[in-house]
């Protein structure tokens, strides 16, 4: 099984296919190689939807009461208005964001709305204050002598400075801070050196607050123009309880973060784990490559997974869902970081290469086997150059990770998997032997739907997915109804007004 490398542009993406398909006879109306969706769920594509807090008690129907649930599932029922007006207006918004500058017709192409509804939809999201026209060239095409008739095009586009969204990415000692507005583009960056390994349950959420205010206040940005925060972090987070349940930044366990930053900030925050945003980030680069159902296998200081299922990125129960570097490989193998032995990650992760090249023990801790970049290249050049005691470190890594994807791929059938994370450049080290274990694990019927490919990995992948989750959710949950759109639009407006009153007194 080769292993490919490449990433489509997005302005490669036509907009035939982010727009409306054309029904041809015989053709299947769903394809999950393709990310393609039912038209009821188109709404929907780019803006994930929210996991499930909880679990659902299971009910006994009588025969008779089982007959009757039957009858009402088969009878035709009346559409909420109210409820299809809201995803028209997050489908409007999350559409302007990736194609505007954009006609209402091509909106209406892109979206698969009418005129009369995207009329109407475009009107009131003007009148908020969150969309703004914008002069385009003429609208009748050239005539033989170059000329172009008619008067130019309106154009429709998301107002920028209608709201701003955080994301907050926190790695061991570190955390990066990313500031974008409301079309989606960056409006300022900062890394911020912590002690996280230090930090308490109790001290961090005040620690971070206070790294988030000091960076809004140096931006001359309100917290009151901030309508949404998103925080990834390194390994097992708890969205139900907005909590870092473990991860190698801390040592201590059960951070729960969202609350304290809600009360502090006044505005929604949602928690997520690092892996599944490069996922989100894929997703919205190229949906039409990155759709339907697809992994990325993130190799870097540890070892994670973000997935997505039938479009939608796939979190599980908690948030905990898809964690591939703690699956077992080797019972009472070598030491994990999360505590346990024999996971997938204390084979593959960095610190799980340098261990073992160096001859230490497998019992050693993996914060005692922390390789820097140049050890990590002369490792990889070193199996390269034939090395055999070298390169049979990335051999058994290779194995291990091969053995982990078959289990996905008969669990999950993905489309695509996809590598990514500094440590993939070792991946040609490693790819005989992963191929090898794929082979021995799945019949072959199993193993070629899947098409398995590396990206060169981009810092910003993380932080961009947490942005676009943020501005998904303020589509879905909060612009798409007028009434929370303009309690927020005031918000916003008001912490100018301060902003600005303040500016003038100094």
């Amino acid at each position: 099984m080769a292993v490919r490398t490449g990433l489509g542009r997005p302005d490669e993406t036509p907009l035939a296919e982010t727009g409306r398909r054309k029904r041809h006879s015989g053709a299947p109306r769903i394809s999950d190689a393709e990310g393609s969706q039912k038209r009821t769920d188109r709404w929907d594509l780019t803006c994930p939807r929210k996991p499930s807090t909880g679990a659902t008690d299971r009910v006994i129907l009588s025969s008779r009461d089982q007959a009757k649930a039957r009858a009402r599932a088969a009878a035709p029922v009346k559409a909420d208005a109210e409820l299809v007006r809201r995803q028209n207006r997050g489908l409007v918004l999350a559409t302007l964001r990736r194609l505007s500058p954009i006609a209402r017709v091509d909106l209406g192409t892109a979206t698969d709305l009418s005129p009369a509804t995207i009329t109407s939809i475009t009107a009131d999201l003007m009148s908020e204050g969150l969309i703004e026209t914008v002069t385009g060239e003429a609208g009748d095409p050239a005539d033989g002598k170059g000329v172009v008739r008619g008067r130019p095009r309106v154009l429709l586009r998301l107002d920028a400075d209608a709201a701003y969204v955080l994301s907050v990415k926190i790695a061991i000692n570190t955390a990066h801070l990313l500031l974008c507005d409301f079309a989606g583009a960056e409006v300022a960056r900062r890394l911020v050196r912590l002690r996280t390994l230090t930090e308490t349950r109790e001290s961090f959420p005040q620690t971070l607050i206070r790294v988030m205010r000091e960076f809004l206040a140096a931006e001359g940005v309100g917290s009151g123009r901030v309508a949404e925060i998103g925080v990834a972090c390194q390994g097992f987070v708890d969205l139900t309880r907005g909590a870092v349940v473990w991860s190698p930044a801390f040592t201590e366990r059960n951070i729960v973060l969202v609350e304290p930053i809600q009360m502090a900030f006044g505005v929604p925050c949602f928690m997520t784990n690092d892996a599944n945003m490069i996922a989100e980030a894929l997703n919205w680069l190229d949906p039409v490559r990155y759709g339907g159902t697809f992994a990325v296998v993130f190799i870097d200081y540890g070892v994670g997974m973000g997935l997505f299922s039938e479009g939608r990125l796939h979190m599980g129960a908690d948030g905990s869902a898809a964690e591939f570097g703690h699956m077992n490989h080797l019972p009472n193998g070598p030491l994990c970081r999360c505590g346990r032995r024999g996971c997938v990650e204390a084979f593959i992760a960095d610190y799980a290469i340098y261990r073992e090249a160096r001859g230490m023990s497998p019992d050693t801790d993996p914060g005692d086997a922390r390789p820097d970049p140049d050890e990590l290249l002369a490792l990889e050049r070193a199996a390269a150059e034939g090395d055999p005691a070298i390169r049979k470190v990335y051999e058994d890594a290779g194995t291990a990770l091969g053995y982990a994807l078959a289990r996905v791929m008969a669990i999950v059938n993905p489309a695509r998997i996809i590598f990514t994370g500094q440590s993939t450049r070792a991946l040609p080290l490693m790819e005989p032997a992963m191929n090898r274990a794929i082979e021995a694990a799945l019949v072959a019927d199993l193993r070629h739907s899947t098409v398995i490919e590396t990206l060169p990995w981009q810092e910003d992948m993380i932080s961009k997915g947490v942005v676009v989750s943020a501005l998904a959710r303020l589509d879905r949950q909060v612009f798409a109804d007028p009434g929370s759109a303009m309690r927020l639009l005031g918000r916003s407006a008001q912490a100018r007004e301060v902003a600005a009153a303040d500016s003038g007194a100094t």
